[in-house]
């Protein structure tokens, strides 16, 4: 509705979208979706590759260049907040990391897992491990990996380094926060209608192309836990309540995210976007007319 009404383009920022092969347990737009709106940045990159924040900031730079050069609004969709971060605050530049390195911190941080990987962490990075969650473990890695790479802390690199200029501009978000019970039970039916449009066959597929376990597309919703269904070590039932738990615990870290980060100046906040569609037109009409070209 609201790309309709404002010519827009929906850009994706949901970090598993952006695999192609992972269509139904990402909930990913229909190829009829893409008929009359166009998408960008969704099934764009194979389960074999890695798209970190960095690289997809490259991709929607280039999206939104795109999106402008149609006279169309570029309007992104989706809830990786490290994604939105970058999007609009910009990335320091950080060193690459040598396999070895990356390896050896995985399997750390398996054999002894967040809380003491983090207090490790405090004796080369003390800043990252204070502000990092011991649940956090892909930051908690990187952190790692980067001071054992460099000697270097990861905070001295961000602080130091010049940031990629964030290519949003001046922007406008709206914020959609339901009661938090009410997402939960969605996420639950919206999982079980993923088992009965194919999940567990795209998982199979999946499976087959004997990835890596490491890579993010093997981290998404439902492929770590019908992958263990499918090896014979659960039943369906658990693998599904487990997604189902899984799904939740990222509900309310995307709610704890959302309370402490201000994505724009410019908010609109709604727990029922669909009873304040008007206002939500409003606020956006009103944004567009008052922002600087």
């Amino acid at each position: 509705m609201i790309a309709r009404a404002f010519n827009g383009a929906i850009i994706n920022a949901d970090s598993m979208q952006v695999y192609h092969d992972l269509s139904i347990l990402t909930a990913r737009p229909s190829v009829k979706d893409a008929l009359h709106i166009p998408h960008e940045l969704y099934g764009v990159l194979d389960a074999a590759e890695r798209c970190s924040a960095g690289r997809w900031l490259g991709m929607a730079a280039n999206a939104i260049e795109e999106t402008r050069a149609k006279g169309l609004l570029p309007i992104f969709v989706g809830g990786t907040g490290l994604y939105l971060h970058v999007l609009t605050s910009g990335l320091a530049p950080l060193p690459e990391i040598p396999n070895n390195i990356r390896k050896e911190a995985a399997a750390l941080h398996a054999q002894i897992g967040g809380e003491e990987f983090r207090d490790r962490l405090v004796a080369v990075d003390p800043e990252a491990a204070a502000r990092i969650p011991a649940t956090d473990s892909q930051r908690l890695k990187r952190a790692w990996e980067v001071a054992q790479a460099t000697g270097r802390p990861l905070t001295a690199w961000q602080i130091e380094n010049t940031v990629n200029k964030a290519p949003l501009g001046q922007h406008a978000a709206v914020v959609v926060m339901p009661p938090r019970e009410a997402v939960y039970a969605a996420c639950n039916d919206r999982f079980d209608h993923m088992i009965d449009d194919g999940a567990i066959d795209e998982v199979r597929r999946i499976r087959d192309l004997n990835l890596a376990a490491d890579l993010p597309a093997m981290k998404a919703f439902g492929v770590p836990q019908l992958s263990r269904h499918l090896a014979g070590e659960s039943s369906l039932e658990d693998a599904i309540a487990a997604t189902k738990q899984a799904t939740r615990n990222y509900v309310r870290r995307q709610f704890t995210w959302l309370h402490h980060h201000k994505i724009s100046d410019t908010s609109y906040l709604t727990q029922y976007p669909e009873r304040e569609l008007k206002k939500i037109l409003s606020f956006i009409r009103q944004f567009l007319l008052t922002k600087p070209n």
